[in-house]
């Protein structure tokens, strides 16, 4: 019976291939119940148009001079052999005509449909441009089955990965009447609701419990009512990516052979996702013995110490790991530094012993390395010398590593390139053991126009900018240049007017040589300013006002010492106050009143770039003091003699008193007096990823020289509010502190000013940021903020800890042509005296970035 079942089987198999084999109806003389063997005599290839015939010939296995049966095996293995290419929906053999022994065959084979276009249904473009991207679907190629399911798997796998675990993709396809033999080619894509996770069991875990671990996936979380700032979906990347933490987490606490043994991702019956991981922790491990072999350049007892590691310690491979390479005074900076260009350590394993490991630091010196040429790339604008300059590597210095990193960190505070496109490619000679250093910048616009406006005392003040960051003053007379300036020597032009359009109005111009002479970087800034304001309420034809004037030089130098962080910038300046009939909130009326000072700047400053910084400080102690003219004066010698005073009292009447007042001011604050002494530290601290803490303290005291005049009415501190007074009356200084209202009392500015003008202030931040886009022409990011402060008119009324607090959140937009743009909502926690409302919810605008 068996036989018999093989026999028809074979039967039928040789049926169906043999009915492939067709002749012509001339050639019906072939018996095939008697196989005959002939000689192929040529073969031909039907029914195709883009494919090459000789090489489908050679597929079929089927050649010129062979000798087959009819019927027979070869025509049934070429036809399986065309099959399998999976090329074809239709594949035919056919005798075309018989000579003597000699048979002539042609292959008929009919093509699968092309792919003329395809779509998708049911998704958003922003998705089917990335399928489409994955797909790789080529138009005029032909359409297979296994095409179209790697194409739905695909889509799947996409999907799925984004948590949607129910994807369902329905295909379709309909022919194209515009082109033969061609198709269009749908998927119609429903993604369902992506799925919670219901639950996330461990086992095996004994060291730590369920819940600290589950704390360790940071984006996996399972369906919980408390958990409102983390998705419950299962993503299977993000997933994947926090039981790696997992791992990472026990190796961190010694258990370094912890691994995931398996893991299982399941419906429970609600259809919630349910993930089970079962984990094998291992033993715990500690640091013993560690020594170091292959190093002549320092000793073990150096190395050990800059290691950091000690005995006893917990084994943690990631730790090792930055101790010799990942930071900034990791094992192998030390190495690189000092010019070993290919130095190299690796740390074995040479016994485990119960739970203490001893390491064998195996170390590869090399050579060192000296810095032959230095090149620079990228730079359309800025010219070379302007870029070299900044560079910490010369040629024929040893190679360091920390050098490189430095010259990135000064380019990047340049402001001309990309900090995120910043970087440099060394290339090695081992030959002539040297470096070539080639530094790759991308530039960036810089220059900016100013255009805002702000409102403060009262009026709105509108502000006209422009601010030009690397010109090139020595090419204005040479020809070509002006496309549209000239640029490129990192000089800078900064010119800026204000007005609210009725009775003021406000021109300044500043001008910054940055390394004058070109040989040292010292620099050199020259400012002019010039200020209107009018009690008519008019510009032009003012008779009752008051006009400043002035004018700064200042020299600024890089120091060596402490370290090369550090600045020092000098500088002189002049403020003449002219008063004619002005009587709003001021002390005199009628006159003249000076301001000639030095300031002084010791600074220190390692940010590594001005837009969004994410490590480094900056910290700087100043000094700006004018000549103690009252030490070289008699006591009181304001005052007016009686002489005086009576012809007065004849003229004025019942406003003598007050004129009285207003002519001893003037003679008491003809040469102004002060000394002003201002501490700000800012320090940037990159959290995790991109996150930024900046911590910001700052510190201002106004002191005097002479007890009988008592503090200047001048450069007084103005504490509350946005910080944008919009203009500058005569001297004081605003410092902003968000969720304050502007307006202060009579005569002052920002709601947390003390009448008579803050002569020492305080102020706190802490500041989180995160960068939403670092686009170098369209950079914004988002902030929340803590800050508190306060402002004192007499020294003996300052508390430290007696600070107004608030808090709130930002968005900072950094815009290539307008510079840094700013708004903030602050609620301040406590309440102001004489001043109801001044709290609470505020919004604050900026302008400009502030350190």
């Amino acid at each position: 019976m068996r036989r018999i079942s093989l026999t028809l089987l074979l039967f039928i198999i040789s049926f169906s291939v043999f009915s492939q084999v067709s002749l012509n109806n001339n050639l019906n003389n072939l018996d095939y119940s008697s196989p005959r063997e002939f000689e192929v005599g040529g073969i031909t290839i039907s029914g195709v148009k883009f494919l090459d015939h000789g090489v489908l010939i050679a597929l079929s296995g089927l050649q010129v001079g062979q000798t087959i049966e009819v019927p027979g095996d070869r025509i049934s293995k070429a036809i399986n052999n065309l099959w399998d290419q999976g090329l074809f929906s239709d594949v035919k053999i056919r005798a075309t005509k018989i000579i003597a022994d000699k048979i002539f065959l042609d292959i008929y084979l009919q093509e699968r449909p092309r792919l003329s276009a395809f779509y998708f249904k049911g998704i958003k473009k922003s998705q089917a441009n990335d399928i489409k991207e994955k797909l790789k679907l080529v138009r005029g190629t032909q359409v297979t089955k296994n095409k179209i399911q790697r194409a739905v798997n695909t889509i799947e796998s996409f999907y799925i990965d984004k948590g949607y675990l129910d994807i369902d993709v329905e295909v379709i396809q309909k022919p194209d009447t515009a082109l033969n033999n061609h198709v269009v080619v749908g998927f119609n894509i429903t993604k369902n609701k992506r799925r919670k996770i219901a639950n996330i069991n461990f086992y095996g875990n004994s060291v730590y419990e369920d819940k600290k671990l589950r704390r360790k996936m940071k984006d996996t979380k399972q369906k919980t009512w408390y958990n409102i700032f983390k998705r419950s979906k299962f993503v299977k990347p993000v997933y994947e990516k926090d039981i790696k933490n997992v791992v990472a987490f026990y190796n961190e606490k010694g258990y370094r052979d912890a691994k995931i043994v398996n893991d299982s991702v399941y419906r429970n019956e609600d259809s919630l996702v349910v993930v089970d991981i079962y984990i094998e922790e291992g033993n715990k491990y500690y640091f013993r013995n560690i020594n170091w072999l292959g190093n002549t350049k320092y000793s073990n007892e150096q190395l050990s110490l800059v290691l950091g590691i000690k005995k006893g310690d917990i084994y943690d491979e990631s730790v090792l790991n930055k101790r010799l390479r990942g930071a900034q005074d990791a094992v192998s900076t030390l190495y690189l530094d000092n010019g070993y260009l290919f130095f190299n350590v690796t740390p074995v394993e040479v016994m485990v012993e119960n739970d203490s490991i001893d390491l064998e630091m195996r170390i590869y010196e090399g050579k060192q390395d000296r810095i032959n040429r230095v090149t620079v790339i990228g730079n359309t604008k800025t010219h070379d010398h302007v870029i070299r300059r900044e560079l910490r590597t010369k040629p024929g210095e040893l190679f360091s590593q920390t050098a490189v990193q430095r010259s990135i960190r000064e380019l990047a505070t340049l402001g001309y390139f990309n900090p995120e496109k910043l970087n440099v490619n060394p290339q090695p000679n081992p030959v002539d053991g040297t470096v070539d250093l080639e530094y790759i910048v991308e530039e960036r616009p810089s220059d900016q126009i100013e255009l805002s406006g702000g409102y403060g005392a009262g009026m709105f003040i509108g502000t006209l900018g422009l601010r030009l960051t690397n010109l090139a003053i020595g090419d204005f007379f040479k020809k070509g240049a002006w496309r549209p300036i000239p640029t490129g020597d990192g000089q800078q032009l900064n010119i800026r007017g204000q007005t609210n359009g009725t009775y003021y109005k406000a021109i300044s111009a500043s001008f910054t040589e940055p390394w004058l002479g070109g040989r040292k970087p010292n620099s050199l800034t020259v400012s002019f300013y010039h200020t209107v304001r009018s009690v008519d309420r008019r510009l032009l034809d003012v008779n009752r006002f008051m006009k400043v004037t002035g004018a700064s030089v200042g020299l600024g130098r890089r120091l060596e010492w402490p370290d090369t962080y550090f600045l020092l910038n000098n500088s002189v300046s002049f403020e003449h106050y002219n008063l004619k009939d002005y009587s709003s909130y001021f002390f005199i009326d009628n006159g003249r009143s000076n301001n000639f000072s030095f300031t002084t700047v010791f600074s220190r400053n390692s940010i590594d770039q001005p837009i969004y910084p994410r490590r480094g400080s900056l910290i700087s102690l100043s000094l700006q003091v004018t000549p103690p003219y009252s030490l070289f004066k008699k006591r009181d010698f304001w005052r007016l003699s009686d002489d005086e005073k009576s012809n007065i009292e004849e003229n004025f009447g019942d406003d003598a008193e007050s004129e009285i007042m207003i002519r001893e001011n003037a003679r008491r604050y003809k040469w102004i007096e002060y000394h002003k002494w201002k501490f700000k530290s800012s320090n940037y601290t990159n959290i995790v990823d991109k996150l930024v803490l900046n911590t910001n303290l700052e510190f201002g005291y106004l002191g005097f020289f002479s007890n009988s005049i008592g503090p200047s009415p001048f450069e007084s501190f103005q504490l509350g509010g946005d910080g944008l007074s919009g203009y500058s009356l005569y001297g004081t200084e605003t410092v902003g502190l968000r969720g304050y209202a502007n307006e202060g009392l009579p005569g002052t500015y920002g709601s947390l000013t003390p009448a008579g003008g803050g002569n020492l202030y305080e102020k706190l931040t802490f500041e989180l940021r995160y960068p939403l886009s670092l686009n170098p022409n369209a950079t914004f990011y988002t902030l929340a903020f803590f800050e508190a402060g306060n402002a004192w008119y007499e020294f003996e009324d300052f508390s430290p800890f007696d600070l107004k607090r608030s808090a709130g959140v930002g968005l900072r937009i950094y815009l290539a042509m307008f510079g840094m743009l700013g708004i903030d909502w602050g609620y301040g926690f406590d309440e102001i005296p004489n001043l109801p409302g001044a709290n609470k919810g505020q919004f604050a605008f900026t302008i400009g970035q502030r350190f």
